[in-house]
């Protein structure tokens, strides 16, 4: 999506818990092979106490105290999840929000799975610039992967899935009509789909009457599985390739950049397992910016809804973008959708 002017990302908050479950841990634990979890390349996983709706509330005030917002003044909040939020038939943003003290607040909820955080910025963004008014809008992911229903490390191929929360605030700046200051700055963000592999998650499965009927753990080799048996994999590589090769281009073009523009100085992958981000999107991600990669959640795994709202955090934390200096933020989630986010230090 081509902004028509850039906007404000203000507090980019990460939030996990304390506990973590290292990789020898769990290979002690017979939780995971040592081969799959010297591929994975995760020293250890979040595992939270709290329930994924909690963690959202604790990002969220870190978030709106750190860019110095009254949750009055929180005009929408969209949370984004691909996990149990804790009940059924139940709006956990309207949780976050109520918590939160977000009493004007429109709560809407974003399942867009993996790739639902970046869904969410992008129709922050669309909000901000259609309905007057609007000031601050929040963005909130929490995930958390428990036993039995989850098993963390041996769910998934390539991925390790670690609990966590992020929070973000987005709004206009100063510049572009009454806005407020930002600690980063959004130029473009960019979605392409590749509907075709929705069957990588579902497999041969028939449908359910209700979450994990056919099984008692969430089993995403088995849907894996079955979609590379009918010779999927040919499929996913060509499409997965093409789409993000599609979604850099395309969100450098509509901020005005190209791959050799030097104030591009980072390209972030997923938190996805050492061997996936190597196979998968190094190559590629190399290929087309020639920024520096960062391959983040050696410490984290993978947030769910949360990678690319973590990513965000962290390279605000760690001060790693100077006024002027580009980060292009990938993220990704099954369907299939890929997502570009472009941001720049204020």
């Amino acid at each position: 999506m081509r902004l028509p002017s850039p906007l404000g990302i203000s507090g980019p908050s990460l939030w996990l818990p304390p506990e973590r479950q290292s990789g020898a841990e769990a290979v002690a634990s017979g939780l995971v092979d040592a081969e799959t979890a010297g591929e994975l390349g995760y020293s250890a996983l979040p595992v939270a106490a709290l329930a994924p709706p909690e963690m959202a509330v604790e990002a969220g005030r870190e978030a709106l105290s750190a860019a110095g917002v009254d949750p009055a003044a929180v005009g929408l909040l969209l949370h984004a999840w691909i996990h149990y939020q804790g009940h059924d038939l139940w709006s956990p943003p309207h949780f976050v929000a109520d918590r939160l003290g977000a009493d004007g607040a429109v709560p809407l909820g974003v399942q867009q799975v993996c790739n639902g955080g970046a869904a969410a910025v992008e129709l922050a963004a669309s909000r901000l610039f259609v309905e007057p008014g609007l000031e601050h809008a929040l963005v909130t992911t929490a995930d958390a992967f428990p036993d039995p229903g989850f098993d963390r490390w041996s769910g998934d191929y390539g991925i390790g899935y670690g609990d966590g929360a992020t929070a973000l605030v987005l709004h206009h700046l100063p510049e572009n009509g009454g806005g407020r200051p930002a600690d980063l700055v959004l130029h473009a963000v960019t979605t392409v789909a590749a509907p075709r592999l929705e069957r990588m998650h579902r497999g041969d499965d028939p449908f359910g009457p209700a979450a994990r009927s056919l099984g008692p753990k969430v089993d995403i080799r088995r849907t894996k599985k079955a979609f590379l048996r009918d010779g999927g994999m040919e499929a996913f590589t060509e499409a997965s390739g093409a789409s993000l090769r599609t979604v850099v281009r395309r969100c450098l073009a509509e901020a005005g950049l190209s791959a050799a523009d030097k104030p591009l100085r980072y390209v972030v992958a997923p938190r996805l397992g050492r061997k996936t981000v190597d196979l998968a999107y190094a190559p590629p991600l190399s290929e087309l910016t020639g920024a520096e990669l960062l391959r983040p959640g050696a410490d984290t795994g993978h947030l769910g809804a949360g990678d690319a709202a973590a990513s965000l955090a962290e390279l605000h934390a760690r001060r790693m973008l100077g006024p002027g200096e580009y980060a292009l933020v990938v993220s990704a989630g099954a369907g299939f959708t890929w997502s570009c986010l472009l941001v720049s230090g204020a």
